[in-house]
């Protein structure tokens, strides 16, 4: 079940998801970072069993956020496929075709080796390095900048809670600061950073049921 958080942010409304994403209302786009399409794959060539439920998992959810907000565009902040072509880019390729006239769009992050043809056939804008849509700008990885705010993805924030017997565990999250959003990683086949955010960050922690302020 999607669970929603909104906030203004840059005098921009973005409701904030359960599902690893933030809808931006005025542009009826879907941001999201770290798909990683390809990474079950990959591992299942170094002989690692992965399944390829992982991917169609993550594109079913990707799915239902874009049913549920009506969403126009995709903006994908970095690192949408894993490695080089291998056998999860079909399902990619058949989950795009259903989707003719959805905008997406892909500023590449240090994953994206997928050949430029590729991008062309499938109808994936493509970003070297940064994209400004006012007043945010759009990059793979951190950056702290006095000038702009910018939406980034990459280190696939996490945060520690402690349990009442002493445990800890660990729920990925958005961080924001004053000039920065960094999204979680949107495929469920990653890890969690909790140690690289320093300074003035405000975590948006959530499970399957709840997002909240932490």
């Amino acid at each position: 079940m999607i669970k929603i958080l909104e906030k203004t942010i840059q005098h921009e409304k973005l409701i904030f998801t359960n599902q690893k994403a933030v809808y931006w209302e005025r542009e009826k786009t879907l941001i999201i970072s770290d798909l990683h399409v390809g990474k079950s794959a990959h591992f299942r060539k170094s002989g690692i069993a992965i399944s390829s439920q992982v991917l169609h998992d993550d594109l079913e959810i990707l799915e239902n956020l874009i049913s549920f907000f009506e969403v126009n565009h995709v903006l994908i902040v970095g690192d949408l496929f894993h490695a080089g072509h291998n056998s999860d880019l079909e399902i990619f390729c058949d989950w795009r075709n259903r989707f003719p006239d959805l905008k997406i769009t892909l500023i590449k992050g240090n994953h994206d080796r997928i050949a430029p043809k590729f991008y062309e056939e499938y109808c994936i804008d493509v970003v070297e390095k940064s994209l400004q849509i006012p007043p945010f700008t759009f990059v793979h990885e951190p950056e702290n900048s006095e000038e702009l705010f910018t939406v980034s993805g990459h280190i696939h924030p996490g945060v520690v809670f402690q349990g009442k017997a002493r445990q800890a565990f660990k729920l990925p999250c958005f961080a924001l600061s004053e000039n920065q959003l960094i999204l979680p990683a949107f495929s469920k086949f990653t890890g969690l950073d909790t140690k690289t955010l320093k300074g003035n960050f405000k975590k948006i922690a959530f499970t399957k049921g709840i997002i909240f302020d932490c």
